[in-house]
């Protein structure tokens, strides 16, 4: 029986250990991107053997993959509740799809690497606690490469896109828009309207105009204001080249601390 072709898609992961410890955020909002995140699973026509993951928090100088057979979490965040350090989410790694995943992007031409050591960072195990609390899918966590060139990354995406007919579902994590300053300044946060209205557009373009746009994202209304320095929205490229020919979609629209967050989708099932 052959495996049906699963989607890609880029999530919103939220800030720090949000879901988990009271941070005083509005409750609509929590409860609102909680019940995306619970729907992520419903996605894939049949469940994904394993999950290849491109977090925002993470950058090496070439594409590197977590190798390890039972990634420990890496609490890489500050100043949080105690709570925030004690959480457990004991999803295995998966060293055969790691170099698997070496293998396609070296193909393409990519050096890359691996790390037999490092966890699960909180762009990885906050979100993936929500959608999958059983930590019973093999999770694989892929770097984003050093200078943050977004054509660099849909090369990337594009490299990885078979994965999508073995079972492995393609998930970036990062922001749709991730200004920390707006926190101290609210204003600055306005520009995540414009910004999100023009990734949206992007994102459901036919997929040559949408590369062209996302490769020019800076030149976007609000662009720069919404991402000062891009690590949130390079998991972005990586799935939207994974799509290759597929359309996108809009998954799901909100708002955090007030900021506006899109998730984009690619090649689901109709």
């Amino acid at each position: 029986m052959s495996t049906p072709r699963l989607p890609t898609v880029f999530l919103p992961h939220g800030g720090g250990p949000w879901p988990f410890v009271e941070l005083g955020l509005p409750r609509s909002e929590v409860n609102n991107l909680l019940a995306y995140l619970r729907s992520l699973p419903a996605l894939c026509p049949t469940p994904p053997r394993a999950l290849l993951v491109i977090s925002a928090h993470w950058e090496e100088a070439r594409p590197t993959v977590m190798s390890g057979a039972q990634p420990p979490l890496l609490f890489d965040y500050y100043g949080f509740p105690p709570a925030s350090y004690q959480i457990t989410w004991p999803a295995p790694g998966e060293p055969a799809l790691a170099a698997t995943v070496r293998a396609k992007l070296e193909a393409a031409g990519f050096a890359t690497g691996e790390d037999r050591g490092r966890g699960y960072d909180h762009g990885t195990f906050v979100p993936l606690k929500v959608a999958w609390p059983g930590a019973g899918v093999p999770v694989v966590q892929l770097s984003l490469v050093k200078g943050l060139d977004p054509a660099t990354h849909l090369r990337m995406g594009e490299a990885l896109a078979p994965l999508r007919e073995e079972g492995v579902l393609i998930l970036g994590s990062g922001m749709s828009f991730h200004n920390l300053r707006a926190m101290q300044d609210p204003r600055l946060g306005a520009a995540s309207v414009p910004f999100d209205a023009w990734l949206q557009a992007a994102a459901t373009a036919d997929p040559a105009a949408r590369r062209a746009a996302l490769i020019d994202w800076a030149r976007a209304p609000g662009g720069r204001a919404s991402h000062p320095r891009e690590e949130h929205l390079l998991p972005l490229m990586v799935v939207a080249g994974a799509a290759g020919g597929d359309l996108g979609r809009v998954g799901w629209s909100g708002t955090m601390m007030g900021w506006k967050l899109s998730a984009l989708h690619f090649g689901e099932a109709s």
